[in-house]
Formats: structure tokens, C-alpha cells, sequence
């Protein structure tokens, strides 16, 4: 075995497919990043309301996301394994599966978002300007959210098909034009009114429908898979169990997940109007980062479940071992990247003085945390899920982040009073905590398995 390991370092085949599926997937990550990025600089430069509103308002589009996730997550592990046998009838009707989900989650959010904006304000913030400014983005952006689970269904069918450079063309051709109309939108450019929140919310609705169309004709090419009529009308029994059975454990853990993070970001925003600006900052900075651990997980995925879905356990085995040692290159790169950024990063955008401290706080703390969130990224999203192991990446969220990342927040927060910075501390517990759990799961080898028929 590690003969074996050690020839992964001379193994062309696997690097050249790492770095093949990777840097597409990376620049998709950061392309998509970068318009929250875009948002919170411009708005940053408008107004720190703005800003901050926006940043919470998006929240809402975060927890679909959620949701959404489990769905592609399960498209992406069981459809990379069928590939990894060429099966296409297969996966065409997984890609339906998936399109008939996501189509019911995204109308009840875009319904919420259009009716009742200001209720979904009132958990982020108790500011009546702030709930104003994002009630009205949501009500626009709202719109968007009809599409964002179709055209990630789309994506994710490419991606496990070899289309990986499509995939990443079209998110950057989405996100060049909504960066583009956020500064037309937001400024007011030409014969355009300046409409601050607003604009950015409309330029998000813009950039979504060009998405989701390209998608569209990409889909009847030659070589690319297309959903046909009769799988979106009926389902496949057989795949429809083996679906659920990965996407409901992965559903559990990203609501646990999301729903944790959007806490994180309501306990925040209820100590201070300060407070709230620096945790937006820090969290655009934090998925900026973050795009090379997903993009890496994301790979890992589709190799380690090619291989096993092809048969080859012993191969997709070492595969997981090699890629796990990386995940931790990774981390250190990544809390090294964010203590460049800090001060740059506050000094750069206007903020009070009060906000700017808690910035550079936030962000020295979150260094740290960038390790277990490489970490885990690519060994629970990657190569746990590529074999099936879904359940883990669940009940681990309900005792790091549940029983002990959100009650010690809340308390700090609520109860005792404590600094931001030691409130911020406990919402980086939980990736932080995993770690050895997760290398001791890992080394069980659970996610080793072929779960095509």
C-alpha cells in the first residue's frame, strides 16, 4: 500500500485528472464568490448599510443553497460512479430526478422571498433600516432563485461528464455580466438611475436567467447530456432509492450546516451594527478562499467515485489516502492566504473604526479555522460522499456545531456578554473540533464502496 502511495507522486493519470477537474471547478468557485465579493465592495463603497444588508439578505439564497446541495451532492456521488461505467440511461434519469427537486425547492423559496421578505429579515437583524434595504433586495432577487437550482443541476451533470471547462465558462460569463450590471445597477452608469441595493439584487436576476439559458443550449450539443420528457414525468424506482439514500443524509447535514451558519451570522448581526459589517466582510473573504478546498473536494469526489463505481475499490482507496494528505497542504496555504489579506483587506474598505478592529480580529481568528475547513471539505464532501459515506458529515454537524459551536455562541452572545471576538472564537469551533473525528472515520473505510447496479 504504500509503494502504491508513494507512486501516486509519479502517477500522471491521477494528477493530470486532479488537476484537470480542479482548476475549472476552482475558477467556478471563485467566479461564483466573486459576486458577493463585487456586492460588498461596491455597496461597502455606497454605504455600510447597504452592505451589511445585503450581505444578511443573501442568507436566505445560502439556506436554499442548502437544500440544493443535497440534491447535486447526491447527483454528483451516484452519477460519477455510473459514469465511471459509461452508463448513460442512468445517469439521465438521475440528472431528472434531481431537476424535479430542485424545481419544488426553488418556487418555495422564490414564493417566501417574494411575499414575506421583511419576516425573513426580522432573524438577521432588529435594525429597521437594515430589514428596509434587504426586504427590498429580496423582493428582486427573490426572482433569481427560480433558476439557481436548475442551472446547478445542469452544472453538476457536466462536471461528472468530463464538460468541466463548460461548466466553467458559464459561470464566468454569468458572473463577468452580474459584476458588470452591479456597477451599472448599483451606481447608476449611463442612462440607468442609481438604485444602491436594489441594483445588485436586479443584476443577480440578470446574470441568473443568461446562466440558466446557456445551460439550456449547451445541454442539446453533441456529447452533453440533455433531461429527456419521459424521465422528468416518470421516475425510476430502483435509482429513486438509491437517491434518497445518499441525498437525504446529505440534506440532513447541509440544513444542519446551513442553518448553523445563518445562526452564526443572526448572533453576529445582533451585537451591533459593527459587528454585523465586519462578520459580512469576513465571510465574502472566507468563500473567496475557500474556492481552492471546494474546488479540490469537488474533484476528489468525481475521481474517488469513478474509480470505485468502475470497480476499481483498491485503486479509489489509494486515490482517498493521497487526496486526504492534500486537503491539510491546502489548509496551511489557505490560513496563510487570509493573514496576507487581513490588513490589506481592512484598511481597503471604508468601515468605522470600531468595525475595521473587529475585522482584523475576525479574520486572524478565522485563519485558524481555514485548516479544518480544508480539511473537511475535501475528505467529508469529497471522498466520503464519492463512496456513499454520507451520514457521517450529519451527525457529526449535530454534536460540533449543534451541541457545542451554537449554544456557546448564544451564550456568549445573549448571557455573558462576551467580546465579539470571543463569540466569533465559538462559530469557528466546529471545523476546527472535526478533525480528529473525521481522520478516525476516515481510516474505517466505510466510503469505500461501488453503489452502481
Amino acid at each position: 500500500m504504500e509503494k502504491n502511495q508513494k507512486g501516486l507522486l509519479k502517477d500522471s493519470n491521477f494528477t493530470g485528472k486532479l488537476i484537470r477537474l480542479m482548476l475549472p471547478i476552482m475558477l467556478q468557485n471563485l467566479m461564483v464568490a466573486s459576486v458577493a465579493a463585487g456586492d460588498a465592495v461596491m455597496l461597502g463603497r455606497l454605504a455600510q448599510d447597504s452592505m451589511t444588508a445585503v450581505s444578511m439578505a443573501t442568507q436566505i439564497q445560502f439556506i436554499q443553497n442548502m437544500f440544493i446541495s443535497s440534491i447535486v451532492g447526491a447527483t454528483s456521488a451516484l452519477g460519477a460512479q455510473y459514469w465511471g461505467k459509461r452508463d448513460e440511461k442512468a445517469i439521465n434519469e438521475i440528472f431528472c430526478m434531481a431537476l424535479r427537486i430542485a424545481g419544488i425547492i426553488s418556487v418555495a423559496f422564490a414564493t417566501a422571498c417574494l411575499i414575506a421578505p421583511e419576516y425573513l429579515m426580522i432573524f438577521f437583524t432588529d435594525s429597521p433600516e437594515l430589514i428596509r434595504i434587504g426586504a427590498g433586495y429580496l423582493r428582486i432577487a427573490g426572482l433569481s432563485y427560480l433558476l439557481t437550482g436548475f442551472s446547478q443541476c445542469y452544472q453538476t451533470i457536466m462536471k461528472i461528464t468530463d464538460h468541466v471547462i463548460s461548466v466553467a465558462a458559464v459561470s464566468s460569463i454569468a458572473v463577468i455580466l452580474n459584476i458588470c450590471l452591479n456597477a451599472v445597477f448599483i451606481f447608476g452608469i449611463g442612462p440607468f438611475p442609481s438604485m444602491g441595493a436594489n441594483g445588485a439584487a436586479l443584476a443577480t436576476l440578470v446574470a441568473r436567467i443568461v446562466e440558466f439559458a446557456i445551460c439550456i443550449i449547451l445541454s442539446f450539443k453533441k456529447g452533453y447530456i440533455k433531461p429527456k420528457l419521459r424521465g422528468l414525468i416518470k421516475r425510476n424506482k430502483v435509482l429513486a432509492k438509491d437517491f434518497n439514500l445518499i441525498a437525504l443524509p446529505l440534506l440532513g447535514g447541509a440544513l444542519l450546516w446551513g442553518v448553523g451558519f445563518t445562526s452564526y451570522t443572526a448572533i453576529i448581526g445582533h451585537m451591533g451594527t459593527d459587528a454585523a459589517a465586519a462578520n459580512a466582510i469576513a465571510s465574502v473573504v472566507r468563500d473567496l478562499v475557500c474556492c481552492a478546498c471546494n474546488g479540490v473536494g469537488s474533484a476528489t469526489g468525481i475521481i474517488v467515485g469513478n474509480e470505485l463505481g468502475a470497480g476499481n475499490l483498491e485503486l479509489g482507496k489509494i486515490y482517498g489516502i493521497k487526496l486526504a494528505k492534500i486537503s491539510f497542504i491546502i489548509g496551511f496555504a489557505s490560513m496563510a492566504l487570509v493573514l496576507v489579506l487581513t490588513f490589506p483587506i481592512a484598511n481597503f474598505m471604508i468601515l468605522t473604526d470600531k468595525a475595521r478592529k473587529y475585522l482584523i480580529g475576525m479574520m486572524v481568528i478565522m485563519a485558524v479555522y481555514m485548516i479544518g475547513r480544508c480539511v473537511n471539505t475535501v475528505i467529508i464532501n469529497g471522498i466520503f460522499d464519492g463512496g456513499g459515506d454520507t451520514l457521517f458529515d450529519m451527525y457529526s454537524l449535530a454534536v460540533t456545531m449543534w451541541c457545542l459551536a451554537i449554544p456557546l455562541a448564544c451564550l456568549g452572545a445573549f448571557v455573558f456578554h462576551w467580546h465579539v471576538f470571543l463569540v466569533y472564537s465559538c462559530t469557528c469551533l466546529d471545523e476546527v473540533g472535526k478533525i480528529p473525528w473525521v481522520l478516525i472515520h476516515f481510516k474505517k473505510y466505510k466510503w469505500v464502496k461501488n453503489l452502481t447496479r
